[in-house]
């Protein structure tokens, strides 16, 4: 049976020998035997599981792969399978937002946002609840200076506008695609001044991004049926 070191498998994926044994005390590979000096004997098995989890990485979040792996190790491959399903679902409906939005962003008359007619001013939970974010993140934002908030006079509440929902909706479906707060917010004054250009650009970039990784899973979901193929065997 063929064998192999840390460094060979650490080599073969472009990682650190740190990194695999990080995985291996995360419990997440099969156990590892040891020769009689007490160094790491690696197996096709554990070639196979550290391939797996490097291509999932770079399509889920990190603590979705480390479950999935856990649940595999102890043989609840099916429950596994159905945590990375679920994945595709959420990435389904990551894409249907960007898209709303950006028909949204292009929509003079924004009063609608998914079948439900918009107040000209709402609770901050009103806000968050239609935008699918935190309370927090909203406050947040606005600690930031990309959007903000009214006081209402009655009773001393922050009401948000629809126009400060629409930048709420466009920080949401970017935030994981433009990273730097001064880029937002420079788009968010082009949405004031309804220039369009730079906005449908990154969330063009959005798609792109969302499609890349719709692949990545793919190809991590291709690891894994070999994975559990071998643990099967």
């Amino acid at each position: 049976m063929e064998t192999y070191t840390p460094k060979q498998i650490a080599n073969a994926l472009n990682v650190s020998t740190t990194t695999l044994r990080r995985y291996e005390e995360q419990n997440l590979i099969p156990d590892v035997p040891r020769t009689e000096s007490n160094h790491r004997i690696y197996k096709l098995i554990h070639l196979q599981a550290f391939t797996t989890i490097r291509t999932l990485l770079k399509g889920y979040e990190v603590p979705i792969v480390y479950e999935a792996m856990r649940m595999i190790k102890n043989e609840n491959y099916k429950k596994a399978l159905w945590l990375i399903n679920e994945q595709q679902f959420h990435i389904e409906l990551e894409k249907r937002k960007v898209e709303e939005i950006l028909t949204m962003i292009q929509n003079a008359d924004f009063t609608k946002y998914k079948n439900t007619k918009l107040k000209k001013c709402m609770s901050i939970g009103e806000a968050a609840e239609i935008a699918g974010v935190n309370t927090s993140a909203i406050r947040y934002w606005e600690q930031e200076g990309l959007v903000r908030s009214e006081r209402n006079n009655e009773n001393g509440y922050r009401m948000i506008t629809i126009a400060e929902l629409r930048k709420i909706l466009v920080i949401s479906s970017l935030r994981k695609t433009v990273y730097y707060i001064e880029n937002i917010k420079q788009l968010l004054n082009d949405l004031d001044a309804q220039s369009y250009d730079k906005i449908e650009s990154s969330f063009s970039v959005a798609l792109e991004n969302l499609s890349n990784q719709l692949l990545y899973q793919y190809k991590g979901i291709s690891e894994l049926l070999k994975y559990i193929d071998l643990l099967k065997r």
